[in-house]
């Protein structure tokens, strides 16, 4: 037999077996929830009860995992309830956004219900399954040979290109985060599955839900949100923060509760909360991904030495710094103050304001000062605002009584002595946030690390830990704003922190 010959017959053998498996898994329930059921419709079959019996169930560290009560929820939550007909093509919710611990097997559970749908009948000949995944092409190409792993335990090869599977006339194909162009272009698709849709660059994510969403017009597809959570404002929060009345996704939060015992252990649990990411891993906790500027360590000191005072309590003598970073638009505003006490920065107000508007912003700066017992007029305080905004800096400047053409102030004083600390006679000082923004992130970190930290931060300054947890510093001390969280916040933070040289 010749080579030609005896791959035709491996072809043949093949198409075969994979129509043999097929035919068991037409009109096949997905599971069988009712566990008397169950066991009864496994002895008629003997085995063939239910499509993930006859695919094989899914294993953690080689053991046979059933279907557990969770994923009934997910389960129920986009088909009709068992006591209808499993079969029926009418929904419950077609759109679900769940938020999940790491671990639970939930885009397993997704990958398998899409091949499901392809396969206990032909309601799905002729159009497209799409994954949409992070911003690599492996992790795509992972998912694809996730579903067909499926099916190789069972003899059944498919040779189609690694990102691409074809199953009953169905396409399934997994899609980068920043490959969307074909995406775009799809003809009838009727399942997409977002996988870990919060840990897509923040240009991404909208992009990603708008494309996924002008579908539902013209194929009424799927879609399904899974992640586990990461920033803070990010896609998953947006979601989760969406009126109920206007939000279009059935919204389900899956914590690390629902698998104890079933697919966690508590030793694995007691394990894991050692870890500082485990409030976002198990806990759907919205805290970004651990970043490489501020040493947890350092972090975790500064919140001890936090808990040591009131924040609320106002100390009109001390000398205070305050950082602004105007936002203006679709940008937030970050307004960072401190006072020096007792040989330490203590944080008395961190908060970023959506959507500013410009004279409400000089009128919250006012009011953060009066609230605090602020008084600029002595010096006691300096005020440290990004130069980019010179129409901000010229108007608070004339609210607190200095010259508003400080440019030319500047000039003058250069003009004196080129050497001269200029920033010496002013309250409002202008900060050349492009030239100085590395030496800023570095002074910042500094102060964190400097005999063992000189910098307090009350526990309920939640937005300004959360960014100095995420703040991912890129090549030559460059803060990567697409990784930090809450960044208008440290930059405010950084500005401020100039009075403490």
């Amino acid at each position: 037999m010749t080579f030609k010959d005896l791959k035709k017959r491996v072809s043949i053998e093949t198409t075969a077996t994979e129509h043999r498996l097929f035919e068991r898994l037409t009109n096949k329930q997905f599971w069988i929830w009712n566990i008397e059921k169950h066991k009864t419709e496994a002895v008629m079959t003997k085995g063939d009860c239910c499509f993930n019996h006859v695919i094989g169930l899914p294993k953690k560290e080689e053991t046979d995992k059933p279907m557990f009560d969770y994923e009934r929820i997910l389960y129920d939550a986009l088909l009709l309830p068992e006591n209808s007909n499993p079969l029926n093509h009418d929904f419950k919710h077609k759109h679900l956004w769940a938020k999940k611990a790491t671990g639970l097997g939930v885009t397993e559970f997704m990958l398998r219900l899409m091949v499901w749908l392809c396969l206990k009948d032909n309601t799905y000949h002729n159009s497209q399954m799409c994954i949409v995944t992070g911003p690599n092409i492996d992790i795509a190409i992972k998912l694809v040979k996730r579903i067909k792993a499926l099916f190789e335990r069972h003899n059944v090869i498919f040779e189609n290109k690694e990102t691409v599977l074809e199953l009953n006339g169905c396409t399934i194909e997994a899609f980068p985060s920043n490959h969307l162009d074909a995406y775009r272009a799809l003809e009838n698709p009727k399942f997409i599955l977002i996988d870990e849709g919060d840990f897509f660059r923040k240009s991404e994510q909208e992009d990603v839900r708008h494309v996924s969403e002008r579908y539902i017009a013209k194929s009424d597809p799927y879609i399904v949100m899974v992640s586990t959570p990461n920033a803070p404002d990010g896609l998953f929060e947006k979601i989760e923060k969406e009126p109920e009345e206007t939000c279009i996704y059935k919204r389900l939060k899956l914590d690390y509760t629902y698998g104890l015992g079933k697919i966690y252990s508590q030793e694995e649990i007691d394990k894991a909360k050692r870890s500082p990411s485990f409030e976002r891993e198990y806990n759907l906790k919205y805290l970004g991904l651990i970043g490489n500027v501020f040493h947890t360590a350092n972090i975790e000191r500064a919140i001890e030495k936090g808990k040591q005072y009131d924040p609320d309590f106002v100390n009109t003598y001390t000398q205070k710094s305050i950082g602004l970073d105007p936002g203006f638009g679709s940008s937030p505003f970050g307004v960072v103050i401190t006072e020096w006490v007792n040989g330490q920065i203590q944080i008395l107000h961190a908060e970023d304001y959506e959507r500013p508007e410009f004279n409400d912003m000089i009128n919250t700066t006012i009011r953060l000062m009066n609230q605090l017992g602020i008084r600029p007029q002595d010096y006691s305080c300096r005020i440290y605002v990004d130069g980019a905004n010179p129409e901000f800096i010229r108007s608070l400047k004339h609210q607190l009584g200095e010259r508003p053409d400080y440019e030319e102030e500047i000039k003058f004083y250069q003009s004196i002595s080129p050497g001269i600390d200029w920033t010496q006679n002013m309250i409002v000082i202008p900060v050349h946030f492009v030239k100085e923004h590395r030496r800023m992130l570095a002074h910042a970190k500094k102060i964190f690390e400097y005999n063992q930290g000189t910098i307090a931060i009350h526990p309920r300054f939640d937005k300004l830990i959360t960014s100095l947890r995420t703040a991912v510093e890129k090549g030559e001390g460059s803060l990567d704003k697409e990784a930090t969280s809450y960044d208008d916040i440290l930059d405010g933070l950084r500005l401020q922190l100039q009075f403490y040289y």
